[in-house]
């Protein structure tokens, strides 16, 4: 439990909640302390599937006056922790939904990109406004936001550092819901708990097929996805399915 990021568990659903008021500014203590809860609900055979909020502001980016102080040999070592904290989230085994509220911008931003789905409310603002510093993104940004979106309309975001209201973000695959503002994290929970219970062998060779397929040629990632089909016949989980479809019964999976 850190000081400004904390697990929150229940039902077979944690919460990677940040608490640093009153903005969320993402910090190198933050950093860290991220990574350490993104290692924590994924080695936690109880928890099916993450959440990541952020109360009222999902996170508004990096604390710039932290950055602000930094040569460029302090950010030539600390750009690989940054980095390596955010994709501690992304290689979560489990389903990882970020409900944003408020503002996801910058390294915020970065944060929601690590998420498998993610579902915003009405008033909410995502981008990536470092250009406007005079830098770009460093966490992930000029990466993972074209893999989404496409490249033309990544560089636009990251090239304009605008703010993109929720509305747009839905319309360009930023985002994958928008919902009232108050209904944000019930909806991301509810949605994580569709996973608590099933098949999680299954649903972390799912991720890791199409993760890593996407980083990839066709033939390769058909290669990854036979490999990872394949050996879920190993599972118990794999035979307690088929035996419930062919019983006509509901499964009741062990994840092993």
């Amino acid at each position: 439990m850190g000081e400004f990021v904390r697990v929150e568990a229940a039902d077979g659903v944690a919460t990677i909640r940040l608490d640093r008021p009153k903005m969320n500014a993402l910090n190198r203590q933050v950093q860290l302390e991220i990574a350490e809860c993104a290692r924590q609900v994924d080695a936690d055979d109880d928890v099916y599937a993450v959440v990541l909020y952020g109360g009222n502001v999902f996170a508004a980016g990096a604390d710039i006056k932290e950055m602000a102080g930094m040569s460029y040999a302090d950010m030539a070592a600390h750009s690989r922790v940054l980095q390596d904290c955010f994709t501690a989230v992304a290689r979560i085994g489990k389903p990882v939904v970020a409900a944003v509220t408020g503002y996801a911008l910058g390294g915020g931003c970065e944060l929601a990109l690590c998420a498998d789905v993610r579902i915003a409310g009405e008033s909410a603002k995502l981008g990536q406004p470092e250009i406007l510093l005079g830098i770009i993104p460093g966490a992930g940004g000029t990466q993972r936001l074209p893999r989404l979106v496409g490249p033309a309309r990544a560089k636009d975001l990251i090239f304009t550092g605008r703010h993109v209201p929720a509305a747009e973000a839905l319309a360009i695959g930023l985002v994958d819901r928008v919902v009232p503002d108050e209904d944000v994290y019930p909806e991301a929970l509810a949605y994580a708990a569709r996973f608590a219970g099933g098949p999680a062998l299954a649903l972390r060779a799912a991720k890791k097929a199409v993760d890593t397929g996407l980083e990839t040629d066709l033939d390769t990632g058909l290669e990854i996805e036979r490999l990872q089909f394949s050996g879920l016949f190993a599972t118990d989980d794999a035979g307690i399915g088929m035996r419930a479809f062919s019983e006509r019964s509901k499964a009741e999976f062990t994840g092993r």
